[in-house]
């Protein structure tokens, strides 16, 4: 994969744009698309070479993400999730557990997601309300995850859970056919990103050998703030920049293709011209600092917390403002559901309320940018 980006739309518009509108309407998981995903080397992306993979990085990384949200926002997240996991065991985990799980992916095409949500904590999700109890090498879990994306289509789910050691976390890898593992798919309902099977996990009495635990003991702090966030938050910003860029493409169409009696088109009016101007500003702005946060992050610059903090505000907030202004240039249409302007503007909401939150994010930016501690 020389260019994934553009790899990536190529992908897109064969493999997961057939699929967008029905995911959205039946709240179904893009199941098809993850096959393809798995055929055409994408689940294997960030997998070192080593083991099979095509070793590719956090600029890769969003780039993919970009690519797939600009034609299904709920695909790019379901996917950029699997990544983050991905990541984590490369980083953290044994060798042993490195070989089974990317071996999976590998020869049998499964992939990650991450449990990482809880009822109580809501956006802070490194804070966990799980219970714990230690048997030699063997540790039971009980407690509940809230938001689980990919939720009985993962092979593999990422779970924090108290440490033994006091105000600490681990990083733990639930396989799906876990005994007491169960999932509640009835409550999932959401606004936007219908597809993406968020619904909660049950965890009752669910015991497992240490060789599951990612890293070393209480170690998830770490690994949430040194791997989770600079790829997830990355990967969400890529998500949200893609949204944004599939309402350009949708509005700069329709104004062009609507056609008055006389001749004359939505593209000849000046505040329709101002709006899409607006709508293509936004859009570009989110991708751009996306793909420099990304880069700035690879490249372990000094300021790359900073500009992936900021990238992710900006692409959330971008694609609510993009919706909104679409909406505006579709009119009617839009409004009657004959473009998918609405179901891209349901998606772009979830980016605000997403952990760790938009306003969360805006804290921890002006912490990065004066030197404070974060959280």
């Amino acid at each position: 994969m020389n260019n994934v980006y553009f790899e990536g739309k190529e992908f897109a518009r064969s493999y997961i744009l057939p699929y967008t509108e029905m995911i959205d309407k039946e709240s179904i998981f893009p199941e098809e698309s993850f096959k393809k995903l798995n055929e055409k080397g994408f689940l294997k992306l960030l997998i070192p070479r080593q083991y099979g993979g095509h070793g590719k990085g956090l600029e890769e990384h969003a780039q993919a993400c970009l690519a797939f949200a600009e034609s299904c926002a709920t695909t790019a997240l379901c996917y950029m999730m699997h990544n983050v996991a991905v990541m984590c065991v490369l980083a953290h985990g044994s060798e042993e557990l490195k070989e089974k799980i990317f071996t999976d992916i590998i020869k049998n095409g499964k992939f990650m997601a991450l449990a990482y949500s809880e009822f109580g904590t809501g956006t802070n999700f490194y804070i966990s309300g799980m219970t714990t109890e230690i048997n030699g090498d063997y540790t039971t879990f009980n407690g509940s995850k809230s938001m689980v994306t990919s939720a009985t289509y993962a092979s593999y789910y990422l779970v924090l859970a108290p440490s033994v050691e006091e105000g600490k976390i681990n990083n733990w890898v639930f396989p799906l056919e876990t005994k007491g593992l169960s999932f509640e798919m009835a409550k999932w309902n959401g606004l936007g990103m219908r597809g993406n099977s968020s619904c909660p996990m049950n965890i009752d009495h669910v015991t497992l050998d240490s060789s599951l635990r990612i890293g070393e003991e209480g170690s998830g702090e770490e690994q949430v703030f040194n791997v989770v966030a600079p790829f997830f938050v990355t990967g969400l910003g890529a998500v949200y920049s893609g949204t944004a860029a599939h309402m350009f493409e949708i509005a700069s169409n329709h104004v062009v293709d609507r056609q008055y009696p006389d001749g004359r088109t939505l593209s000849n009016i000046e505040t329709v011209q101002v709006h899409i101007g607006n709508i293509y500003k936004h859009a570009a702005a989110a991708q751009t600092i996306t793909l420099e946060a990304a880069r700035a992050g690879a490249n372990g610059e000094a300021d790359a917390l900073a500009k992936i903090l900021a990238a992710r505000i900006v692409a959330s907030e971008a694609a609510i403002e993009c919706g909104r202004l679409a909406m505006r240039v579709g009119g009617g249409k839009a409004y009657n559901k004959a473009l998918p302007t609405e179901r891209l503007l349901r998606d772009a909401y979830a980016g605000q309320i997403m952990a760790p939150s938009a306003d969360v994010l805006a804290v921890w930016l002006g912490k990065a940018l004066t030197g404070q501690m974060i959280p």
